[in-house]
């Protein structure tokens, strides 16, 4: 067969993590680790230079953080799609992740359960939340939803008087 098609440059400056998500993607046929990196900028640099299909994102990165990292890298590698792994359980913190036009989420908690679903959710274009924050997200839209028809109704009701 031929070379695998979808190229992952992922980003980590933990060790045992690296070796981790290097042996989960190794279980995925099509997949296939294109470079390894350490830091927010180089990944910037890397992502321009190696247009990966998806990039494995860490938060608490040296040179800057992942979520800066994010949003340089929608600059200049704009198809690559982006999936966080982080321990951070901030639900804010997820969210602003989020927010930079990543595809995912996930806990390096949940990692073990959930990467490779997420990794497969991301790369079909879905969005893909850790189980473990999957609850802020659920009443974030369920506000939201309510809100917008609140207004609605209200909208409604005005225009009838």
């Amino acid at each position: 067969m031929g070379a695998p098609s979808i190229r992952v440059l992922v980003v980590e400056d933990h060790k045992p993590w690296l070796r981790f998500i290097s042996s989960e993607l190794q279980k995925l046929s099509n997949v296939q680790a294109i470079s390894e990196v350490s830091d927010g900028l180089e990944a910037v640099r890397l992502a321009e230079e190696l247009q990966p299909d998806l990039i494995l994102l860490d938060i608490g990165l040296p040179t800057i953080d992942g979520i800066e990292a994010a949003r340089r890298i929608r600059v200049v590698s704009p198809a690559s799609r982006i999936l966080f792994v982080s321990e951070t359980r901030s639900a804010e913190i997820a969210e602003a992740a989020l927010n930079t036009g990543a595809g995912g989420y996930v806990l390096k908690s949940d990692a073990g359960n959930e990467l490779l679903a997420a990794i497969k959710a991301v790369l079909q274009g879905k969005r893909f939340v850790s189980a473990g924050l999957a609850e802020h997200f659920l009443v974030a839209t369920t506000v939201a939803t309510t809100q917008t028809l609140l207004t609605s109704m209200v909208m409604l009701i005005s225009g009838i008087r």
